[in-house]
């Protein structure tokens, strides 16, 4: 009876395999590194890193108990390893985004929230300002009625502010992104030079008297295999917007921070705006969908703030789930420089 001979090829094909899989490991983790955290598949399965994860920890448990029962060592084990050190990636990337610091306040509160199209009624907005004590509250998928009367119940209760509506570039959008400032803000009026971004409407409201600050309510398209230019676009409006110290963007960004690396200039995120929740550490807590647990949504809804305001505080509100939005509201605590 002839003996079975080894398998001496077995390590080579384990390395081959390992080495393969490298760039794969990299463009599931970290797709910055080849510029592709905006292209199609990855911009969608980069933005829940925290499923990612665990996808990928269950695909590599699969993998190695495979590698067991037929052992085939060479392959299998070489993908459970590379699977398993991308999942190992993006949980440390989930966490080290976390884990923030505490509210110490601050002279300036922003909130953003998408009310899906009015899903959320302008008494829950009312009460949001309310609670939050805002002063900038930026309001994509609300329209001027609900706006309107959100503002209207605050001034019964003794908090007065101004709305104002933008409906894009084409001067009309049915999904409308509304704005709220507090009336001790001053006037303001919206910069119809600044544009829009494309298939969804967002606009740049300045201060009357020349002093406050740029305020930005955004809102780009979703990125959707159909509206891949159009988001990618829509971030590139909003980076541009991001050109002055003193300039505060608020909104559904339907992008994380993944997404909007390499959009900013210098150290900064995006144009020369910081992310507020980037700052304090809460960079990781999911905004959508609201019917996920926040450490699994993606947190694509985002305060920006230009080199002329240090951040305080930035908090996700998810006492608002069952207001009726598929969005959680996000709120930004800022301090002058």
């Amino acid at each position: 009876m002839d003996s079975v001979k080894p398998r001496r090829h077995r390590p080579a094909l384990f390395a081959v395999t390992l080495a393969v899989s490298v760039p794969l490991v990299v463009l599931t983790a970290w797709p910055q590194a080849f510029g592709a955290q905006t292209a199609p598949v990855v911009a969608q399965v980069i933005a829940f890193r925290g499923p990612l994860a665990i996808a990928l920890l269950t695909i590599a448990l699969v993998t190695s108990i495979i590698a067991v029962i037929r052992r085939r060592w060479s392959v299998s084990a070489a993908l459970a390893i590379a699977v398993a050190a991308a999942a190992v990636i993006n949980g440390g990337v989930v966490l080290a985004r976390a884990g923030g610091a505490e509210s110490t306040g601050g002279e300036l509160t922003v909130v953003a929230w998408n009310t899906q199209g009015g899903a959320a009624a302008p008494s829950a907005i009312a009460r949001l300002v309310q609670e939050t004590g805002a002063e900038i509250v930026s309001l994509p998928e609300t329209d001027a009625d609900a706006a309107a009367e959100a503002v209207r119940m605050l001034a019964e209760r003794g908090v007065h502010m101004s709305t104002d509506t933008t409906y894009g570039g084409t001067g009309y959008s049915p999904i409308p992104t509304s704005i709220l400032i507090a009336g001790e803000l001053g006037e303001y009026r919206v910069d119809a030079s600044a544009g829009s971004t494309p298939g969804l409407p967002s606009a740049v409201w300045r201060p009357v008297s020349g002093e406050g600050p740029t305020i930005v309510a955004a809102h780009p398209m979703p990125p959707l295999p159909g509206s891949l230019n159009q988001w990618r676009e829509g971030l590139r409006w909003v980076a541009d917007r991001c050109d002055a110290p003193n300039v505060i963007v608020a909104g559904d960004l339907n992008a994380t921070v993944d997404h909007l690396s390499g959009t900013g200039r210098g150290p900064a995120l995006v144009g020369a705006c910081a992310d507020a929740a980037s700052e304090v550490g809460a960079a990781s807590t999911g905004t959508w969908p609201a019917r996920f647990p926040a450490w699994l949504a993606s947190p694509i809804d985002h305060v920006l703030v230009g080199p002329a305001w240090s951040v305080r505080g930035f908090d996700v509100v998810t006492s608002f789930d069952d207001a009726g939005s598929d969005h959680r509201p996000v709120v930004a605590e800022l301090e002058r420089r």
